[in-house]
């Protein structure tokens, strides 16, 4: 790879990451029967979204917890994780996929609600699922650039929009076995929230480095997912096949720079077993290393890779190394590592 594929990063350390789990689950099984009448009729069977998705369960925030209020409150976590003052943030950055208006950003409303100075810039990032790897990657070059000392990270997710209106398309009575299909990964989303606080590795040795990564594009696929607040439509199978062409083709490029073909935890975006099951087989790691969340909590976009991570930490020690990997609708990849 050339030109901007890779980076590195010199002095850039991951000091904390926490995540807030939305308190409503549903079940797969409940959806499907709700939907049952429909399979039945487009002649699918039941037990789609376990067996071929390996989705049990996703969340959702209810009454009782607002996103934003999510959102500010592992923000908060983050910040009191890594001993960070408010005062010394000078960067925040959301990355959240779902939103309730395109203006003002959802970021101005997580600056104001975690109290940070007027010297902190705040801005959203998009990117579909690779939005808060970006966001650690732009974090951390502004830090080593000596330009910002703490870097806010902030992604919360609420698709209760999107499965309201799949829910009801998917229920209407002239809908087709290839328009049930096109939207069956929406069923597949949960909602949740993560952040994380990044700073300058020489003055926090206890942090974890970020050592540098990769991207690659093929953003001439870039029609195969197309989401909107009301819903989401994929073709599937071609998503997975290109989505592979370019994970396997970065991943090779990638061995001229980096090692990764051992490393001891695979933090991936979790979209589902079929995709899980296939990036492992096309870069030829060890299942084992790579914890999943998707089965409880769904695909949370942005927020599932760092809401594996969190979940993850506890068990990592001084040494591991660990990969944050995924793709995105576009199609983009990322993968960044970690030191331990």
């Amino acid at each position: 790879m050339n030109g901007n594929a890779t980076s590195t990063y010199r002095n850039v350390a991951l000091l904390s990451v926490a995540s807030v789990l939305a308190p409503l689950v549903t079940t797969s099984v409940e959806i499907e029967r709700r939907l049952e009448p429909i399979l039945k009729r487009v002649r699918l069977p039941t037990g789609l979204l376990e067996r071929v998705a390996g989705v049990i369960e996703r969340r959702s925030w209810g009454a009782e917890l607002d996103i934003d209020e999510a959102s500010v409150q592992v923000g908060n976590a983050a910040l009191q994780q890594a001993g960070v003052q408010r005062g010394d943030v000078g960067l925040l950055i959301n990355t959240s996929v779902t939103k309730r208006h395109i203006e003002p950003s959802v970021a101005v409303r997580l600056h104001h609600g975690l109290g940070l100075p007027s010297s902190a810039i705040n801005f959203d990032i998009s990117n579909a699922c690779l939005g808060f790897v970006n966001g650690m990657s732009l974090a951390g070059q502004l830090i080593d650039s000596g330009q910002i000392d703490y870097a806010v990270i902030i992604d919360g997710e609420d698709v209760s929009g999107i499965h309201a209106g799949t829910m009801e398309r998917l229920s209407r009575v002239d809908l087709k076995r290839e328009q049930f299909m096109s939207e069956f990964a929406s069923l597949t989303l949960g909602s949740g929230a993560a952040a994380a606080v990044l700073g300058r590795a020489d003055r926090h040795p206890e942090g974890h480095q970020l050592i540098g990564g990769v991207t690659r594009a093929a953003t001439e696929y870039n029609d195969l997912c197309i989401g909107s607040m009301d819903g989401m439509f994929t073709d599937a199978k071609n998503l997975l096949k290109r989505g592979m062409e370019l994970v396997t083709a970065a991943w090779t490029e990638a061995k001229r720079d980096w090692n990764w073909s051992d490393m001891d935890r695979y933090i991936m975006h979790q979209v589902s077993e079929v995709h899980t099951a296939a990036f492992v087989k096309a870069a030829q790691i060890d299942r084992s290393r790579v914890p999943l969340t998707f089965p409880k909590f769904g695909n949370v976009g942005p927020a599932s890779i760092p809401i594996t991570l969190a979940h993850e930490a506890k068990k990592l020690v001084v040494g591991d190394r660990v990969l944050l990997c995924g793709i995105g609708s576009g199609i983009n990849t990322s993968m960044l590592e970690l030191a331990w």
